[in-house]
């Protein structure tokens, strides 16, 4: 990491992890993207990573200095600079689609909670969080490396690329309750969710088939990371992909 570097802003071609866990992570699964690995002198596993830097042929160095300046005041024993990358999503494959998703720590949650459940296609539509931000790769502890995540303008853009996939646009005032044992079937499907504040557009409602998440009377919605884990433990337990 080169002398002066500057914090990350969103239009960078590269990116950082912040912290040992995403940093094993992402040599483990795309030591390509790795550029450089920073190392607090009192990290008690930097034998480690120095070693594993050496095997992955990552360039791997002590520098607080360095961490301090990127990591905004957290807590960082190790860091790794990375290039971003574009993903294209499997046609095959189940899908979660986020319709901007506007919170860092919920957008890298619902990734590890994708990968927990063997989901790793993440479709994003923008206006939406960096996934690439380091406090995103951060809440992911790493899932983002293993996942295959796009960003989207627009739903339609989503649309046209997968016209056959059967959608399930989970809402407040869905028409389907969802249940272990009352869950749609599909082989080719996409659990949409919305923004954490205002939800899915009600214009949804004539997009596949809407979701409903049953609750009791005391609160008004589900936070999103757990609305998205609710469909995603249902829907992969119930159905093939």
């Amino acid at each position: 990491m080169e002398p002066g570097i500057r914090r990350y802003k969103k239009e960078f071609e590269y990116s950082y992890t912040l912290g040992p866990f995403p940093t094993f992570e992402l040599l483990e699964s795309r030591p390509d993207l790795a550029l450089e690995v920073c190392v607090s002198p009192t990290f008690n596993d930097k034998e480690k990573l120095f070693a594993l830097c050496a095997e992955k042929n990552v360039p791997c160095r002590l520098d607080q200095k360095t961490l301090d300046r990127i990591s905004n005041k957290e807590v960082a024993y190790a860091a790794c600079k990375f290039r971003k990358f574009e993903s294209k999503l499997a046609a095959d494959r189940p899908h979660v689609m986020l319709v901007n998703p506007s919170d860092m720590g919920n957008l890298g949650t619902i990734e590890r909670t994708m990968l927990a459940f063997g989901v790793r296609d993440l479709a994003i539509v923008e206006p939406c969080a960096d996934p690439f931000n380091p406090k995103a790769v951060r809440a992911s502890m790493g899932a983002l490396f293993k996942l295959r995540v796009h960003v989207y303008p627009d739903f339609e853009s989503y649309r046209r690329e997968f016209p056959e996939r059967d959608l399930f646009p989970f809402m407040l005032d869905g028409h389907e309750v969802i249940e272990v044992d009352r869950c749609p079937h599909s082989s080719c499907w996409t659990l949409i969710f919305g923004n954490e504040a205002s939800g899915l557009p009600a214009s949804f409602q004539t997009v596949g088939r809407s979701i409903f998440i049953p609750q009791g009377p005391d609160v008004d919605s589900l936070n999103l990371a757990v609305s998205a884990a609710i469909g995603l433990y249902t829907f992969t337990r119930t159905t093939r992909s």
